[in-house]
């Protein structure tokens, strides 16, 4: 028997800001993305230039469209984006009729998944991890490449598709809220949610989230430290002297380093200082740490390392694994269980933490 929970003041709406507004937008800004992207399938199919796919990647092999050509390609992210367009802004009017909705609520959920998690590489990753080394390192005049000469169009293209995905994950989650009545913030309903949802059982089950999300990330610095130290582990003497003499090995180490701050960070998704400021942060200590600020960044990584973590596991499937290379991409090749726990433990940290929603009054 299904137990009604107070629905809170009818008038309950204490946050307007577009932050707050979400549900509202999300679908209409999928739309829009689709709709870009649908013209400019149209183009590509024309003639244009820009094909982002295939032979004019100079990073093909890593992809799944290698030997993608425009020519076919182009209509096909033509329709896909066309039809998307419409339908991202008919669920986002409530305008699906009930014989679309189980169809629109598939094709919504396979692009958020396609766009955000399959079709982007590792490249993503390295982009956004590389660029706070770059920032730093730029007065210096190190690392003695230029962070532009790897922004290329087909990488900046897989950044864009990152984007669309997570727009349309969140159209599809305020989509499927608002077709049940539920809240579009905060997904509650008027009856009680599942069991799992209670911030108890959040707690419990996100603690070993956590674990894992901690874990794999340093199976990965470790090999990267050791490299930095001198020490060849699952390398070659001669590999590792060329990876020395071009510097590889200590850019592995920063990142090593900000793999390390990222773990310390996951660990506090348990743990009181990830929800109140510490005291040594002077202007914040003692301030409570807004929910956001710890689930959307650690969302996003848990997005991006899953893609990473897919391409090297494509790769080792066509391939095959080397054990004499285990080093260089084993580590890397759980990186999707990294992603999927980071994920689950920023979503035990929102439920333990989100009590009351200030637009429907629930919780």
């Amino acid at each position: 028997m299904t137990k009604t929970i107070d629905a809170g003041p009818a008038n309950t709406v204490a946050e307007t800001g577009w932050r707050a507004r979400w549900p509202e937008w999300a679908g209409l800004a999928a739309g829009l993305w689709s709709l870009v992207y649908g013209i400019l399938g149209l183009c590509w199919s024309l003639g244009w230039p820009g094909f982002p796919f295939g032979e004019r990647d100079p990073s093909r092999e890593l992809t799944l469209f290698a030997g993608a050509v425009p020519e076919i390609g182009g209509p096909i992210i033509a329709v896909l984006g066309l039809s998307g367009a419409v339908l991202a802004v008919a669920m986002a009017r409530h305008g699906l009729p009930p014989a679309m909705r189980g169809p629109g609520v598939v094709f919504g959920w396979s692009c958020a998944v396609l766009l955000a998690v399959v079709i982007p590489d590792y490249r993503v990753l390295m982009m956004l991890a590389y660029l706070p080394i770059f920032l730093v390192g730029a007065p210096f005049g190190w690392p003695p490449v230029s962070y532009l000469d790897h922004l290329d169009w087909p990488t900046v293209n897989l950044m864009l598709l990152t984007f669309g995905g997570l727009l349309w994950l969140l159209a599809v989650v305020s989509y499927q809220r608002r077709s049940r009545l539920n809240c579009g913030n905060c997904g509650r309903g008027a009856t009680t949610g599942a069991a799992w949802t209670t911030p108890a059982s959040a707690a419990r089950w996100g603690r070993w989230a956590v674990y894992v999300a901690v874990a794999v990330p340093v199976l990965y610095d470790l090999t990267r430290w050791a490299w930095a130290l001198g020490w060849p582990l699952g390398l070659s003497q001669e590999m590792w002297e060329d990876g020395q003499r071009e510097g590889m090995w200590l850019a592995g180490a920063i990142l090593g380093l900000l793999g390390l701050a990222g773990a310390v960070l996951t660990h506090g998704l348990t743990h009181r200082w990830g929800e109140v400021f510490p005291r040594w942060m002077l202007g914040l200590a003692g301030k409570r740490v807004p929910i956001m600020l710890a689930v959307v960044p650690a969302g996003i990584v848990a997005v991006i390392v899953t893609s990473a973590g897919l391409m090297v596991v494509r790769q080792l499937i066509a391939r095959g694994f080397s054990m004499d290379l285990w080093a260089t991409v084993g580590p890397m090749a759980l990186w999707p269980i990294w992603g999927v726990s980071l994920a689950a433990a920023a979503l035990a940290y929102y439920l333990r933490r989100r009590g009351t929603c200030r637009r429907c009054g629930r919780g």
